[in-house]
């Protein structure tokens, strides 16, 4: 089954698809390795690991998708890929849908926000009008090869113009072409309500550690109305503090042993990265045990 189809199947499912955030090709395999059924690629993981900097519209279109086409070909699970504001209007839009669905990924989501945006759960966010959104979503419904790639729509307007707006938009964009909405930082569970059941299209929570929405386990949005929810920060943020702690260690001390113990050994990492499976291809085509060729044995005095 293809990954867009896929994809679709485990929205649809009874119970809510939980999406970890993959920040690199290593996290998405591990991911991947851990059961979960799909992830996310979102630009706050990326631009901190590209560019140690915050997620306020850095990132450009190519550094995306060659990053997101590093974690499809790891992750061996639809993956459903940040696509920003599309970049730019229409024409960047369409360029934009084109190159992240040729990388594989699943699915993607463009937000209303003005360029240059801001991470969803940052203030001073500003959208644009309604009328540009809704021309960028025809426009991306229309740019994708495969009809069962998924075009998300997200919103911002809760913070600057408030709930109404948001539903309001979020019904627009779907008449629009949107196969699925994600309104972003809602800020209490009664808004979270509102959204599951004003908004006519299978909508997705966002769990960001500290964010303004209220983080709360999977079985409880699946009972609020969510159909799928992304951690996207949940590996960065522990990821970034494995390391840190780490480096503290081998400071203070000259040694990791005291931190030995939450490391994995050079043989598990080597297995887990799938050095064994790369020897056993490599095997495959040539063996070095095999009798060389009579010309070779001549070649050198056989």
């Amino acid at each position: 089954m293809k990954k867009t189809t896929l994809f679709r199947h485990l929205v649809d499912a009874p119970e809510i698809l939980i999406m970890p955030g993959a920040h690199d090709a290593l996290s998405a395999r591990i991911i991947a390795h851990a059961g979960f059924k799909a992830l996310a690629v979102g630009g706050y993981a990326v631009s901190a690991v590209h560019l140690a900097k915050p997620d306020v519209g850095l990132l450009t279109l190519t550094e995306m998708v060659d990053h997101v086409a590093r974690v499809v070909d790891a992750a061996d699970i639809p993956v459903l890929a940040d696509g920003d504001t599309g970049h730019g209007n229409v024409t960047n839009v369409i360029r934009t849908v084109r190159a992240i669905e040729r990388t594989g990924a699943a699915a993607m989501f463009l937000e209303d926000q003005l360029f240059p945006k801001r991470c969803g759960h940052m203030e001073g966010k500003a959208v644009i009008p309604t009328a540009e959104m809704i021309a960028k979503l025809k426009a991306a419904a229309d740019a994708r090869t495969d009809e069962d790639f998924v075009i998300m729509a997200r919103t911002d307007a809760l913070a600057p113009h408030g709930l109404d707006e948001a539903i309001d938009r979020a019904n627009r964009y779907c008449e629009a072409g949107a196969d699925m909405i994600f309104v972003e930082a809602p800020r209490s569970i009664a808004e979270m309500r509102r959204i599951t059941s004003e908004i006519e299209a299978p909508t997705m929570a966002n769990n960001v550690e500290g964010g303004k929405t209220p983080f709360l386990p999977a079985r409880d949005l699946q009972a609020l109305g969510y159909r799928l929810v992304a951690f996207p920060t949940s590996a960065i943020y522990a990821a970034s503090a494995a390391l840190a702690g780490v480096m503290q260690v081998m400071a203070a001390s000259g040694s990791t042993e005291g931190f030995r113990d939450r490391m994995m050994t050079f043989e598990e990492f080597n297995r887990f990265i799938g050095l064994p499976l790369i020897r056993d291809l490599e095997r495959q085509y040539y063996d070095p045990r095999l009798p060389t060729s009579p010309l070779q044995e001549n070649r050198h005095g056989g």
